[in-house]
């Protein structure tokens, strides 16, 4: 079973490229997708005060390394028009007045417009722009105190050290290729095994299997670890990719995590081959296997925190496996713990992996019915 299953899986030349080569570029043209990392803000400018204090604070946003001035505009309505055609994604309108009201020591107000369509660019944009001013009002307060208290002026203040753990510059290719690994290979395991009993169905080899000596559970294995060591083939070549492109290093133990990949994909081997053996057509297998695909993936943590979700539909990603294979993989990838604290993920991803492998073999049966 298990040499006739590599031989028609591997036997033509384009289904080794679309098993071995798609997946792997798919997730690395994914991986520079798939980014939150805010930078280069295309960025217009109306400067109405023309002063000293304004470029300045202009010069600021310019050296943070987050925002690109493109636009200088002299008037209102080619600061609307820059904005309504999405020719910039923010744009700063600084009043008249300004300076003096810097000099003065009174409120000055300085507007940030962001493009709010993409909600999220939008959020880290307004983030960026209120640390820039924050820190400018604050040195600008500190030197207007020093000039009316004099060389005695000592500023008092919180000096606060702040240092992402994990993760130190925030880049966002830490959470999303891990991610896009377990979402590629999941597809891969998915798609290529949903299809393996019922494609026996239609040729009609299957007549032939029944009236061999194998066993039910003879029969799942054969089917099950050629899917399992193709799984771990594509692992390793988005590994290679994640390292030698994204230079992602794996912290924690590298037998750890293909161990545990390994029970993934028994997890989703088995539920496809229930799917296979339920289906009647290769047609039906694959659409039930789409079906169950989307939701894995939104219900998995990938895209959206599960803690975030209502309580109902968090007990509904127990049954999913992406959901522990991806706490295991940040967990050993970017964080580099062990067993110790990844043990109930660990305990999820084995007993889905027995309850699916169980119900394919208890689904198979050895007659036309």
């Amino acid at each position: 079973m298990l040499v006739k299953e590599f031989l028609q899986m591997l036997r033509d030349p384009r289904m080794r490229v679309i098993i071995f080569v798609v997946p792997v570029v798919q997730m690395a043209v994914l991986a520079f997708a798939l980014t939150t990392d805010v930078t280069r803000i295309q960025t217009a400018v109306l400067d109405i005060d023309k002063t000293p204090a304004s470029r300045e604070l202009l010069s600021r946003f310019t050296s943070s390394g987050y925002f690109e001035l493109v636009a200088h505009v002299d008037s209102q309505d080619e600061f609307d028009r820059l904005l309504d055609r999405r020719l910039v994604r923010a744009a700063i309108r600084l009043p008249a007045g300004f300076e003096q009201d810097i000099a003065a020591g009174r409120t000055s107000r300085v507007q940030l417009l962001a493009d709010g369509t993409d909600s999220i660019s939008a959020s880290s944009i307004i983030g960026y722009a209120n640390e820039i001013v924050a820190q400018y009002a604050a040195e600008k307060q500190r030197e207007r105190l020093a000039e009316i208290l004099g060389s005695s002026f000592q500023p008092v203040g919180v000096d606060m050290k702040v240092r992402s753990w994990f993760n130190p510059n925030l880049e966002s290719k830490y959470y999303y290729v891990p991610g896009l690994i377990a979402v590629m290979l999941m597809v891969v395991t998915m798609l290529l095994t949903s299809i393996s009993i019922v494609r026996e169905k239609e040729i009609g080899t299957i007549e032939q299997v029944m009236v061999t000596p194998i066993r039910r559970v003879e029969f799942v294995l054969g089917k099950t670890l050629p899917f399992l060591i193709v799984g771990y083939i594509i692992m390793t070549l988005m590994l290679s990719i994640a390292f030698l492109v994204f230079d992602l290093r794996v912290q924690g133990s590298w037998l750890l995590l293909y161990l545990l990949a390994g029970v993934y994909f028994v997890g989703n081997i088995g539920l496809a081959l229930f799917i296979s053996a339920s289906a009647s057509t290769q047609q039906q297998a694959l659409l039930t296997a789409f079906f169950i695909l989307l939701p894995g993936v939104l219900l998995s943590g990938f895209m959206f925190p599960i803690r975030n979700m209502p309580l109902p539909v968090q007990w509904i990603t127990l049954l999913n496996p992406m959901r522990w294979f991806l706490e295991i993989l940040r967990g050993v990838v970017v964080r580099g713990v062990g067993m110790s604290v990844l043990w109930p993920a660990m305990s999820g991803q084995a007993i889905l992996a027995v309850l699916f492998t169980s119900l394919a073999a208890v689904r198979f049966k050895k007659t036309l019915a």
